[in-house]
């Protein structure tokens, strides 16, 4: 699936910082990842990794080198990028009387296709219920999601993702909240939008729940990428253990 593919996600000696912040919190990272690669991203905490994923989708300020995604600068042309890139994010917080239902939730994902002042077409709600069942939430999508546990919360925002049919998938702490049969469940479905050409990148602290493929292992520690290598996925945690003592 990678063998001579085109890069989809390309970083060149990319500086970024926060608003307002003098230091850049990621340092002269560079990184290819073409069509279809899983990649794992850990170390410490506070080493940048959900920077790294935030720079990949555009939403942070690029103070030196480049970022494309799919053949489009997150800087020149963040609009565009931003439209091809699915980023499901850790801390999320819906309020208990958030009126949106499950299905309301996951429909959002195809505004960027649909645009906000336009009606939803029957192929939107065919992606939407797709979405909704492969995360196996149909007997719930018309809850509200505000009443939900914060488990079935994260397997929402991940189907709202999925329904948006990104060309990349980025996902931070993905199986933080989820029981180890379903942490089992959303690895597989990953793996199979990996395998579909789709690059999937995630954040984890949670090694055990890998798919059973190959895995491109990110290290970082302050801002830089110490370890880039491919791993069988129950080597992933030693090896960033190691790194990160050794670092």
């Amino acid at each position: 699936m990678t063998g001579g593919a085109k890069d989809v996600i390309l970083l060149n000696q990319v500086y970024t910082t926060y608003e307002g912040a003098d230091l850049p919190v990621i340092q002269d990272v560079s990184l290819h990842i073409k069509p279809g690669e899983f990649v794992v991203i850990g170390g410490p905490n506070g080493a940048g990794k959900t920077t790294l994923l935030e720079t990949i989708a555009g939403l942070l300020p690029v103070v030196n080198g480049s970022v494309t995604v799919c053949g489009h600068d997150v800087v020149s042309d963040g609009c565009t990028a931003r439209k091809k890139i699915g980023y499901v994010i850790q801390n999320f917080d819906f309020h208990p009387f958030t009126p949106f239902t499950v299905e309301e939730v996951v429909l959002m994902g195809r505004y960027g296709k649909i645009g906000w002042l336009k009606r939803h077409s029957g192929y939107d709600m065919e992606k939407v219920t797709s979405a909704i069942d492969n995360l196996g939430l149909t007997l719930i999508r018309h809850n509200q999601i505000g009443k939900l546990s914060g488990g079935q919360q994260q397997k929402v925002l991940i189907a709202q993702n999925l329904a948006k049919e990104p060309e990349v998938l980025l996902l931070d702490e993905p199986f933080s909240n989820l029981d180890m049969v379903t942490r089992e469940e959303v690895s597989n479905l990953l793996c199979e939008i990996a395998d579909g050409g789709i690059p999937v990148l995630i954040v984890s602290h949670a090694f055990d729940a890998l798919p059973n493929r190959t895995i491109r292992v990110l290290v970082m520690q302050n801002g830089k990428i110490i370890l880039n290598q491919q791993s069988d996925p129950s080597k992933v945690g030693n090896l960033v253990r190691t790194a990160s003592v050794a670092a």
